[in-house]
């Protein structure tokens, strides 16, 4: 039989734990909560749970009452700070879940924790009962027995080990009994038990390992051959023998409570669910849905179409209902490599079908008609259901339809795939992840098993779940048709829910607008650029990437020279010990491997010696080659010769977008290296050119439309030059004079300003003291009262409400904004000044891009758009279509939104990106 087991946790020393655990990267609620602790507290609890799989548990708290030890020694625990005011306001919240997951909380007026869970533990063992001491005190150790053993909690980052009699010989060199002898001269500055000074615990285990005892080590004291050490013995023979008795747990508190109400309960999942969500522990509501089986019960009514007269009656109801949810199943991740698997629909909650295709070998060499882009995939795909073109053809009418209304998760994937069979997918009215992200632009995480878990309480099949992981991962054309036809089905059926939920929240939170008119819009656009991509010049970068390894291995010589022996360059370790140890630089911070060698240490290092700037130079154009130059013509693809980068529209906080695969906002143009890469985007046939459309210091036009600056409005309006004008005012000199150097400064000011950069981010930028940044800043405040007062009166609204928003009312919320901590409250304050700017500019190039989209296709333009960087658009236009292009971009650019300044857009025109952006 099966020894059964208790587990005792010192609530306390968890709850202080969990708390300091995440200290640096707190978490906070939208409603500006910080709830770390609890967080880390419950998560805590779980793993405790896992592991040891307790019978019987409780969580002893401490008593508020003085014990024995304070009438002992009245300084006992004196020297403790004031519990964090950020974990006193979360303790309440941590007995809540304690109370939710039924575990007994145990907490004896006038006794601490220790000591009720010594007494516990004592009685457990009487009864043959293994008991876990969840801890981190070194106390607990003295209880050690083969049934009582310590899981001992440890710092941040570092796993719990259990600590048992054996463990305590081995790296104590000890017995429990003696603990309290060993503590009793160590002392414990936390409890601030004084201990004997001098005597640590190396050579507190030597004098226990030799004399036995406290007692006896003093006692014999005249035996110890350290002078010092002797001393101190005979000096605090009291004090060393109060700390033995303060640091002695008591195994004799008057607990009147039997073990079996410690037996493990049910959760109460109710109760925990309404916490999770209260607190937004959206990662721990799927262990709820997984483990205490009170998953809501939604209802479901699957359908598998396997027959040509079922997809015809299927599109008939599809028809009559005029909006449904549309999914494709494919055979991987790259919307124009992935083959389309099968189809699922849900057009009523509860309800969704699955449409499985086959590919043969004539649908599969007939890629004319699937579309310009199709490409065969290197993995088969089912044989079960109707052929792939078959359903394409009965499928496209109404997939074109615009006037049938069609909803997706993620629904931009879907259309790509689609328009390589040839069905340009219309009537899209929705999308639930990019309807979350509107929501919580803030959260990365809007994947459909997320989305299910938070608004639905439901847990759907995962896609880990149906094909696997790892080595054991199969291809979802492997896995069998009952089982991918239900995950397809939830999918649509899910996502039809979710519809539903977000579309109210959309409303109610005054983003419906936003959504319908930008966002939704937006996906067509972005569809047809990725689409389209970029032609790539292959032999421009194989040179360039020819002449940076030319210039890499000059550096590397250069290197090897300044630090006088060879290493790894690319190890920082390596790197470390020659700066800072053969070289004798001044020692930057030290990291877990080593020192630090980021580029802050290094350009520091360059003021001194010259090899930290060799080395600066050296990994800028080693990511060049690497992440660039050697990586874009492996981008490629093979079908369509071209680079199809994704832009991703639910990432950024502020409503940008940006790219992947590759990141064309990270392509560097400041250095003629970067430059040189902008040159491989190109032109795909020899009568077109690149157009390239740039919005002129579009931030700050904004700035001068949210704060109403009369003189900053009357800059623009006049076309004067921003930079130039404020140079002039904030140094007190006529435009005319204004140097290149003054005017680089106030630049950096008029940026530094609308990035909500202070008197010491602006001393570092221009490399001048903090006191001539604060007169600086002062003097810009003195000319442009407006722009100061449009800080203050933005950070008052984002305290007041918690968000802040665009002029098309797009919300970033900024739960840091009233946080006790400076540093994270700071930062809040910066993001809440610059959010409206640089999230209207957003806002204004999306509704640019849209516009100009649909002139295109008004107009039967053969120009595309093919990319968006930043404030930047650039096309691919026919050299017959250049001017009137030109015409369009222009109009569409500067009248995206209406500011009280003008918006002016610098187009150029050449044979490729760099050449048309000069």
């Amino acid at each position: 039989m099966a020894t059964k087991k208790l587990v005792l946790i010192d609530g306390s020393h968890l709850a202080y734990r969990s708390y300091f655990a995440l200290i640096r990267n707190p978490l906070i609620n939208s409603k500006g909560e910080n709830t770390s602790a609890v967080y880390a507290f419950v998560r805590s609890l779980y793993k405790i749970l896992d592991e040891i799989k307790p019978d019987y548990l409780a969580v002893i708290f401490d008593s508020s009452e003085p014990t024995f030890r304070h009438k002992q020694f009245e300084a006992y625990k004196a020297t403790r700070e004031k519990m964090p005011d950020e974990l006193s306001e979360q303790l309440p919240r941590i007995r809540s879940f304690i109370e939710a997951m039924r575990i007994p909380i145990l907490e004896i007026p006038g006794y601490e924790a220790d000591d009720v869970m010594a007494t516990l533990a004592q009685k457990a063992a009487e009864q043959q009962i293994e008991t876990y001491l969840v801890t981190g005190d070194k106390d607990f150790f003295q209880l050690l027995s083969p049934l009582i053993k310590v899981y001992r909690l440890r710092r941040s980052g570092e796993e719990a080990e259990i600590v048992d009699p054996q463990w305590l010989q081995q790296n104590w060199k000890i017995n429990p009994q003696q603990v309290p002898d060993f503590l009793g001269l160590t002392g414990d500055s936390i409890d601030n038990i004084p201990g004997v000074p001098g005597i640590g615990e190396k050579t507190a285990k030597e004098l226990i390992q030799k004399f036995g005892t406290l007692e006896a080590a003093i006692a014999c004291a005249n035996e110890v051959s350290s002078a010092k050490i002797r001393n101190a013995l005979n000096q605090y023979k009291e004090q060393a023998e109060l700390s033995k008795r303060l640091v002695t747990l008591d195994s004799n508190v008057p607990v009147v409570i039997e073990l079996e109400s410690l037996r493990r309960q049910q959760e109460n999942s109710e109760a925990l669910l309404a916490l999770f969500k209260d607190l937004e522990f959206n990662s721990l509501i799927a262990r709820y849905v997984q483990s205490s089986g009170a998953k809501e019960c939604l209802r479901q009514n699957y359908h598998t179409i396997l027959t040509k007269g079922e997809l015809l009656k299927l599109i008939e109801e599809l028809k009559t209902h005029g909006s449904f949810v549309i999914d494709t199943e494919t055979s991987g991740v790259d919307p124009l490599r992935a083959e389309i698997v099968g189809f699922s629909f849900a057009y009523q909650e509860g309800v969704a079908f699955y449409v499985p295709v086959c590919h043969n070998e004539k649908d599969e060499n007939s890629s004319e008609k699937l579309g310009p882009l199709f490409a065969k995939s290197q993995k088969s795909v089912p044989t079960q259901g109707l052929p792939v073109k078959q359903v394409i053809n009965l499928l496209k009418p109404i997939m074109e339809n615009e006037k049938l209304h069609k909803c997706g998760q993620n629904i931009k994937y879907d259309m790509v795939v689609l328009s390589r069979y040839g069905v340009e997918l219309s009537g899209v009215d929705f999308d639930t992840m990019v309807a979350s992200y509107l929501l919580n632009p803030s959260d990365r995480r809007h994947n459909l098993d997320r989305l299910t878990l938070e608004y639905l309480n439901h847990k759907k099949v995962t896609t880990e779940e149906l094909i696997g992981k790892g080595k054991k991962q199969i291809s979802i054309q492997e896995v069998p048709l009952e089982q991918i036809s239900f995950y397809a089905c939830e999918d649509a059926d899910m996502t039809l829910r979710l519809r539903h939920v977000l579309e109210a929240k959309l409303q109610e939170f005054e983003l419906y607008d936003l959504f319908k008119q930008v966002e939704i819009p937006l996906i067509s656009v972005l569809m047809e650029m990725e689409r389209n991509g970029v032609a790539i010049d292959v032999p421009l970068l194989q040179n360039l990437s020819r002449q940076l390894g030319e210039q890499l291995q000059r550096l590397e010589e250069e290197i090897f020279k300044f630090s006088g022996e060879k290493f790894n360059i690319n190890s920082p370790q390596q790197l470390g010990k020659i700066l800072f140890e053969r070289l004798k630089l001044p020692r930057a911070r030290r990291t877990k491997t080593g020192y630090s060698t980021d580029v802050n240490v290094l350009e520091e290092l360059a003021k001194i010696h010259p090899l930290p700037r060799y080395l600066l130079e050296y990994r800028q154009l080693m990511k060049l080659k690497s992440t660039y130059v050697d990586t874009l013509p492996k981008l490629i693809n093979p079908h369509t010769g071209r680079l199809h980068t994704s832009y991703n529209q639910t990432v950024t906080a502020t409503g940008r977008l940006s790219s992947s695969d590759p990141n064309l906002q990270n392509i560097p143009i400041r250095t003629d290296w970067g430059r040189e890469i902008r040159r491989a985007f190109t032109v795909g046939s020899p009568d077109h050119l690149i157009l390239d459309a740039d919005y002129s210091q579009i931030e700050l036009r904004i700035m001068a439309h949210l704060s109403r600056d009369a003189r900053l409005r009357k800059t623009f309006q006049k076309g004067e030059d921003v930079h130039t004008i404020t140079a002039a005012e904030v140094f007190g000199v006529k435009p005319e004079e204004v140097t290149p150097e003054l005017r680089r400064r106030a630049k950096e000011i008029n940026f530094g300003i609308m990035y909500g950069m202070g008197p010491f981010g602006l001393a570092s930028r221009l490399e001048i003291s903090v006191e001539e940044a604060e007169e600086f800043i002062r003097n810009y405040f003195i000319k442009y009262p407006d722009v100061n007062d449009f800080i203050i009166r933005t950070i008052a609204e984002a305290k007041e409400k918690g968000y802040v928003t665009t002029l098309l009312n797009r919300r970033r919320y900024l739960p840091e904004i009233n946080s006790e901590n400076r540093r994270m409250r700071e930062f809040a304050e910066r993001t809440a000044i610059n959010t409206p700017i640089q999230g209207t500019a957003a806002d204004l190039i999306k509704v640019a891009m849209i516009r100009i989209w649909r002139q295109f296709k008004n107009r039967r333009l053969s120009a595309k758009m093919i990319m968006q960087v930043h404030d930047e658009l650039v096309f691919e236009v026919p050299k017959a279509e250049v001017e009137e292009v030109k015409q369009v971009v222009r109009q569409e650019m500067e009248n995206a939104i209406q500011l009280q300044v003008p918006v002016k857009v610098d187009i150029g025109v050449g044979a490729n990106w760099l050449e048309a952006h000069a």
